[in-house]
């Protein structure tokens, strides 16, 4: 159908929208599944948006697992410097991390690469902020995730009592 001002029919003008204002498309989409009208809907846009989702829920593992793995590291190798801050930092990753997978289960049997992925990103972090060198740590991350996601799991020498209350 074309409207008349424009010539432009209604699927040009849902990709326009799509492209010009993403967020009133998401809106215009979610009335149109809403009201079960289903010739409407913008269907390759929705299945690109769908699995960009699932591809988000991946990357936010990573990069909590990143942030997460990147102070053990921290933990581990500057022991000196170990701070409640660090504590927060190790707790919060922690408890997000088991909120996302208690959400998304179908993101457990993904755990394992993850893992692998965001340590790379972990050495950079923790590269970083020490100023040692990257050789410094272990080309392989040498925490399991049962030790990742414990919270009484602090490599090398426990948290003290007075920086974990």
């Amino acid at each position: 159908m074309q409207t008349p001002q424009t010539g432009q029919t209604a699927a040009n003008l849902t990709q326009n929208l799509y492209e010009t204002d993403f967020y009133a498309w998401t809106q215009q989409q979610a009335n149109l599944l809403r009201h079960q009208q289903w010739h409407q809907l913008d269907l390759s846009n929705l299945i690109e948006e769908i699995e960009s989702l699932g591809r988000k829920e991946r990357q936010e593992l990573r990069n909590r697992l990143s942030i997460l793995i990147g102070h053990l590291l921290k933990w581990e190798y500057q022991p000196t410097k170990r701070s409640r801050s660090w504590i927060a930092t190790i707790r919060i990753q922690r408890r997000e991390i088991l909120n996302l997978l208690n959400e998304n289960p179908s993101l457990q049997p993904y755990l394992e690469a993850a893992l692998q992925e965001a340590y790379e990103n972990a050495k950079d972090l923790a590269s970083a902020e020490t100023n040692l060198p990257l050789s410094t740590f272990p080309q392989q991350c040498s925490y399991t995730m049962a030790e990742i996601s414990s919270d009484r799991f602090y490599p090398d020498e426990p948290a003290t009592d007075n920086l974990l209350e």
